[in-house]
């Protein structure tokens, strides 16, 4: 099994869903393992790696390829359009670590526990700032492979 996560700034600009496809397929052309996608699905990029991975379950049919939205704290718009959570994702979780944890906090928890299952992080970190640099830092400081897209447009 591979496992894939995201991290990138909420607000992104420079980056498109073909760009995070093309490093997906990199990883996907090299390995007959399943890959699990995990993602935050709280902001564009994380919409763009959703869609992203969405395409490639299309094109590559073949391939066991799952997406799973992972939320800090339940949501009720989950609730409220649970058949559209459910068309959208393969999976949505709450992590059992996360139980308990202030809403604020949890979302800190959240992206560290994605980075811990995940193999590849793949980023759009462009500023030494917020959540998705300190996630990628801590994905750093775990050795795991990271595959930062602000680094590739430059």
């Amino acid at each position: 099994m591979i496992r894939c996560t995201f991290a990138g700034h909420r607000d992104v600009c420079g980056v498109q869903a073909e760009d995070i496809t093309e490093v997906l397929e990199e990883i996907i052309q090299y390995t007959e393992s399943p890959i699990e996608c995990f993602v935050g699905g709280m902001g564009k990029f994380d919409n763009l790696c959703a869609a992203a991975v969405r395409l490639l379950k299309r094109q590559y049919r073949e391939k066991e390829i799952s997406l799973i939205l992972v939320l800090p704290y339940l949501q009720k718009r989950i609730n409220v359009n649970s058949a559209y959570y459910e068309s959208m994702f393969g999976l949505v979780l709450i992590p059992s670590i996360l139980e308990g944890v202030h809403y604020k906090h949890a979302i800190v928890l959240r992206n560290r526990w994605m980075v811990e299952q995940a193999d590849y992080v793949i980023a759009m970190v462009e500023r030494k700032e917020g959540g998705a640099y300190a996630t990628l830092q801590y994905a750093k400081k775990k050795k795991k492979k990271i595959i930062n897209l602000a680094e590739r447009k430059k």
